[in-house]
């Protein structure tokens, strides 16, 4: 049976078995199926296969009491990835073999991280780590600076209405578009966020599209009921240095605050994504088999469809905007299940909110890639003409 093979190696601390839980959390809430995904140490290495995607986990040590190297220059040699998690010190507590790896500086706020990154290069969330700060200028510039800076320093690529437009690019239309391609949307819920024809607007789109919105709402003013998918996060006077929360340019969250409200982002990615990716797939499931078609969900999440000559369709739903890589990694999935006899695969997906510019570069693409794409509005037309 293929395996999806996590593998922990090292000097093995308490928090393993909080990451390993949280590993399992995040797998059932993306539905996936538990049997495809193994977990090995390194006195159940003999069932490790080779050929099989893994990605491993390396425990520094503080006093640099380095164990299992054997194991990880094996593993490394087979091309597997590697992240070395140290505490202090990455050049005392990480073996040399691995100087190379880029580490993870321990702390209780990266286990989400941990996990998210597991699940990233199998491949079973997208790699590309996209949060939309929503906000009003005049009441919350300060905040909306502090925490795009410390989201962009954990490695997520975040709109900033401010700092993410380039000059003569259409700012609405490019707002809708990052919109539409975000993970997360982080809203700074003050007083008089509604009052903003703009954000209230944001907020609309943002049902529309089901992405999950995290409300730090400021002291004193209450959760908005006015999203679809919300996790409301209260502040308080004491969130802020020095309790200073109603000043536009000066007022900060504390490090504390600021940690947990990105923990809360890395948290909510997947439930948020799987979410997402429910809808497409209820929606093309519901249009196929309205014309008849012999369409099934598989438990790798993608859609395969039945046709002439023991031939299958395959169908993966892409969250956001579709990218070559997106294709490239479609291609090689339609070579590794050949036990399917695939004869075509698609990626479909939702175009509302897409700029023109880009839907004309993925229909250009259609013309010459081995993977096309479908968008949602087309699904009907599509559907009955093939």
């Amino acid at each position: 049976m293929f395996k999806y093979q996590l593998i922990i190696l090292g000097t093995i601390k308490p928090f393993v078995e909080s990451v390993i839980s949280l590993y399992y959390e995040k797998i059932e809430e993306l539905k996936l199926q538990k049997e495809f995904y193994e977990i090995y140490f390194k006195d159940s290495l003999n069932s490790y296969k080779g050929n099989q995607p893994a990605f491993i986990l390396y425990i520094g040590n503080e006093n640099g009491d380095f164990v299992d190297l054997p194991e990880i220059e094996n593993l490394l040699n087979e091309g597997n990835i590697v992240l070395p998690i140290f505490f202090n010190s990455f050049g005392i507590e990480i073996p040399k073999i691995l100087s190379n790896q880029n580490g993870l500086k321990y702390s209780d706020y990266d286990q989400d991280k941990i996990v998210n990154l597991i699940l990233e290069s199998f491949g079973k969330l997208r790699s590309s780590r996209k949060v939309f700060i929503s906000y009003k200028r005049n009441e919350s510039t300060s905040v909306a600076i502090q925490l795009y800076e410390t989201l962009e320093k954990n490695n997520f690529d975040v709109f900033l209405d401010t700092h993410s437009i380039k000059q003569g690019e259409p700012f609405q239309d490019e707002l809708w578009h990052r919109m539409t391609d975000c993970d997360v949307i982080l809203l700074l819920n003050t007083p008089r966020f509604l009052e903003s024809e703009w954000c209230e607007k944001e907020i609309a789109e943002a049902s529309v599209k089901q992405i999950g919105i995290i409300q730090a709402i400021w002291p004193n003013h209450r959760l908005e009921r006015m999203a679809e998918v919300c996790y409301p996060y209260q502040l308080l006077n004491s969130n802020f240095e020095n309790g200073i929360y109603d000043n536009k340019n000066t007022s900060k969250l504390n490090d504390e605050t600021v940690n947990n409200l990105v923990k809360q982002v890395e948290s909510i990615r997947a439930r948020n994504l799987a979410s997402r990716q429910d809808n497409l797939i209820t929606e093309f499931l519901n249009t196929a088999r309205k014309y008849g078609k012999k369409v099934n969900i598989q438990p790798e999440r993608f859609i395969t469809e039945e046709i002439e000559g023991n031939k299958r369709r395959i169908f993966i739903p892409s969250v956001g905007i579709p990218q070559s890589f997106d294709c490239n990694t479609s291609s090689k999935l339609k070579k590794e299940i050949s036990e399917y006899s695939v004869k075509e695969v698609y990626l479909i997906y939702d175009d509302i909110r897409i700029r023109e510019k880009w839907l004309n570069h993925l229909s250009y693409l259609n013309e010459y890639l081995d993977v096309k794409t479908i968008k949602k509005q087309e699904f009907d037309i599509w559907l009955q003409k093939n």
